[in-house]
């Protein structure tokens, strides 16, 4: 096949390249939205832990969908051009689709991430690539759902699929699925999602053709490299106005499930005229257990945090990572060698890495930072049995914490942050998908971070295991080291999880962890708050009788904390009020 570039004769004007924008943005996003109604799995379907994006020819990010995962925006990226560079563009056809999960050398952040790459043709042209990423439930490995502690080597957490052309003019390779299933515990679900895959890269492909038959395939491609330099522009520029410098933080983690010692993330975020450039090179040696970074994921960090910080409304895409520079040091945390184990890097280690951007970032510019949010993607894993069936299945899901204050506004309570944006699967989708009773299911009262804005709750959910056996790993962080407040904020509440076991007794689980547990064992997880921004006695005294009347604060500490004096129907008592607040201040 040929391959279609685009004329330097076509012309750029402003509002044909905003038309052009929202048109090609709007092809990912109906890709991602086919993926979510067409998906098998309560984590597609219901969770949305999946991302959908346009590539140009040589492999260059062009958009992905909003409804997406922030840590997709930069790992995305590398696994395209891993699957093109293996099976190249001249031996692809019309209908073809490429399947790829490794992390080794570059791509997506660990196997559960299966990526789905297809070519664009126009006639005999091959134009552009579409590709989505979707979490499949388990991919094999040590235990169910594939993200095992105690392992340490990346042959232990899964089944690695390279390259590979899995569709062939539109005719799937079932002996390459067969072969792919086999080595599953979740055969079934695994495909269904990745049906709804090819599917979701169908409509993005008929959407992009369309795009060409209405505007000429000339005009969209120029257009696709126009995109891209308008979003460089843009960000360039954004990184242009901040103070120039060196601004260094770090952060830890919380052990790597075999050791429990701290370990570090360093980083300084370098200001050089329109580019910024984020060193990670003096963080900690890759740990054993598997919480160890590929750069791709250490980049989609940097990715996200100058989008969100420096230019909210920036249009993701190759050409707003061209002026970020990350660095990164072989055999360190951030850039583990083969076969290092990382599995869980995305859950708990890109969240840190986040902090530890952050904490530079509050040096450069602190009215647009936050405060430290839960820290944590708080996975939970629960594989065996299902005794209505006698089927295998795998529960997963991450629990949303608190968020970190800003500058004008509370954190909100109970939501993920930062480099995941998945929901909290309905109770109801639970009980009917799962051997599980859920027992309860709300905020955790006096989590949040104090401060003049406080930090958002946690959330907390207790199961019964209603299987014979089940395997549990828990992937968590944020036990030990609370989420920090700034200026005057004080710290949110750290995690916590336990199991009551039958016999009554209770066991306190560590952040990271794989074990057995037996039917009528109770499960109960709990997420860390986010850390408040500001002295908590500038904080309205409205707003601290507001928490007190949902119960999320004891009058106690409305008093202690922020000086605020309630009577006993929880009406303030503002003469009090301002008299306890003087007298500390």
């Amino acid at each position: 096949m040929t391959a279609g570039n685009p004329s330097s004769q076509v012309s750029t004007d402003p509002v044909t390249l905003q038309v052009m924008t929202n048109a090609i943005y709007s092809v990912a996003d109906e890709m991602v939205a086919a993926l979510i109604r067409t998906s098998f799995s309560t984590n597609i379907k219901d969770r949305r832990d999946c991302s959908g994006a346009v590539f140009t020819r040589d492999g260059q990010l062009v958009a992905q969908g909003e409804v997406g995962t922030p840590l997709h925006l930069g790992v995305m990226l590398p696994a395209v051009q891993t699957a093109i560079a293996a099976v190249p563009p001249e031996t692809l056809e019309p209908e073809d689709d490429i399947i790829v999960n490794t992390p080794y050398p570059e791509g997506p952040g660990h196997l559960n991430d299966v990526t789905l790459v297809s070519p664009v043709f126009d006639g005999p042209h091959l134009v552009a690539y579409v590709a989505n990423m979707s979490h499949h439930v388990d991919v094999g490995g040590f235990a169910p759902g594939s993200m095992a502690f105690g392992v340490w080597e990346h042959f232990q957490e899964g089944l690695q699929i390279p390259p590979l052309k899995l569709v062939k003019r539109g005719r799937i390779d079932e002996d390459l699925v067969r072969l792919i299933t086999a080595n599953l515990r979740t055969p079934v679900e695994f495909r269904g999602d990745l049906a709804a895959q090819i599917a979701a890269n169908n409509v993005g492909e008929e959407r992009l053709q369309g795009l060409m038959r209405k505007y000429g395939r000339e005009t969209v491609l120029h257009y696709m490299n126009e995109i891209m330099d308008y979003s460089e522009r843009r960000l360039s520029a954004a990184i242009g106005q901040l103070p120039q410098g060196s601004f260094s933080s770090q952060d830890y983690l919380e052990g790597d499930g075999i050791s429990t010692e701290k370990i570090a993330i360093r980083v300084t975020v370098t200001v050089e005229g329109s580019e910024l450039v984020a060193d990670f090179r003096e963080s900690d040696p890759q740990a054993l257990g598997p919480i160890n970074c590929r750069p791709p994921s250490v980049k989609a960090c940097a990715y996200y945090l100058a989008k969100a910080l420096l230019d909210p409304g920036l249009p993701p895409n190759s050409g707003a990572f061209r002026p970020i520079r990350v660095l990164t040091k072989p055999g360190t945390l951030m850039e583990v060698q083969f076969p290092g184990a990382l599995c869980n890097a995305n859950i708990v280690t890109t969240q840190r890495i986040v902090d530890a951007l952050m904490g530079a970032f509050l040096q450069i510019i602190p009215e647009r930072a936050a405060a430290a949010c839960s820290g944590t993607m708080n996975l939970l894993n629960i594989g065996g049995r299902d005794p209505r069936s006698g089927a295998l299945f795998n529960y997963i899901e991450t629990y949303g914490g608190g968020q970190g204050a800003l500058v004008d506004r509370d954190g909100t309570s109970a939501v993920q942050m930062h480099m995941t944006n998945t929901r909290n699967a309905p109770v109801e989708v639970i009980e009917s998908t799962y051997p599980f009773f859920i027992r309860g299911y709300g905020l955790v009262s006096e989590s949040a971070g104090a401060g003049e804005f406080r930090g958002g709750y946690g959330m907390r959910r207790e199961f019964e295991i209603e299987a014979e056996r089940v395997t549990v790993t828990l992937s968590s962080d944020r036990f030990e080291l609370a989420p920090w407040g700034i200026f005057g904020g004080l710290s949110a509440s750290t995690g916590d999880c336990k199991v009551v076991l039958p016999d009554g007794s209770v066991e306190q689980l560590p952040s990271k962890v794989t074990r057995v547990l037996t039917r009528g064992s109770r499960l109960i997880s709990t997420t860390p708050g986010g850390g408040g921004w500001g002295e908590p006695c500038q904080r309205p005294a409205e707003k601290v009788r507001q928490d007190v009347v949902q119960e999320l604060l004891s009058r106690e500490s409305a008093l202690k904390i922020y000086g605020v004096v309630l009577n006993d129907d929880l009406s303030l008592d503002s003469q009090a009020t301002a008299e306890e607040r003087a007298r500390r201040g």
